[in-house]
């Protein structure tokens, strides 16, 4: 659980929460003051927070009745993550009138293009990292469950390093193929990467890339302005 504080368009602050409990939000209240507020959630939250923004901002949750600057031609809108709405409408935000695929590195990639004409068609989901190197020690008899090092070989030495090139250096090549494939279909686009570990991985990718960690949060930002006027 996550909170980020804006002033007017510009991110001041990102917090962590320890919990959505009444006491935590209205803390938040107390301290930041906001006018506006906007909820996003793919969990089973605290159903109080909601009535705490509500009485103290103008507040907004964000689900798939929400007006949003751009269109979703897929069959089921309903179904598409805030989280992954929240990434689309950033890049429409920053980089109006172009292509952009969005690659969002948490518990799963997922992989999110939006056309020049802020048509939001879709994309791709695969395992995170921590989801694989998870998998590596529950689905098997005696590997061990690795945690990230960006200081790995291309041939790793003893298990710990071949976990490491393995997952790690495959993410890479996974997500520059993909970026691949994409070029191949559309031609020019822009690619955003975004997620707590994507500064890391620009330096194991061949293409170019834009990088923000922070670009949920103003697709966010976006989103609420568009709800919240």
């Amino acid at each position: 659980m996550k909170c980020a504080v804006f002033k007017k368009k510009e991110l001041k602050e990102v917090l962590v929460l320890e919990n959505d409990s009444e006491e935590t939000i209205q803390q938040l209240i107390e301290t930041y003051h906001p006018q506006k507020s906007l909820l996003s959630s793919v969990i089973d939250h605290n159903p109080a927070m909601e009535a705490i923004l509500s009485a103290n901002t103008k507040f907004h949750k964000l689900d798939h009745h929400s007006k949003i600057p751009i269109t979703t031609p897929v069959g089921k809108p309903e179904t598409i993550g805030a989280d992954r709405l929240g990434l689309v409408v950033a890049a429409a935000d920053l980089f109006p009138g172009k292509n952009n695929l969005v690659i969002g590195l948490g518990s799963a990639i997922t992989y999110n293009f939006i056309n020049k004409y802020n048509e939001f068609l879709g994309g791709g989901i695969s395992p995170g990292m921590e989801m694989r190197f998870k998998s590596l020690q529950t689905f098997t008899a005696k590997l061990p469950h690795v945690k990230k090092d960006w200081n790995f070989p291309l041939v790793g030495y003893d298990t710990r390093t071949n976990i490491l090139s393995g997952v790690m250096l495959g993410m890479a090549k996974e997500i520059d193929g993909i970026i691949d494939a994409y070029a191949e279909k559309y031609g020019n686009f822009n690619v955003l990467l975004t997620g707590g570990d994507a500064p890391f991985f620009v330096y194991h990718l061949k293409n170019l890339i834009f990088a923000d960690p922070n670009l949920i949060y103003k697709g966010l930002y976006a989103i609420s302005e568009f709800n919240n006027v």
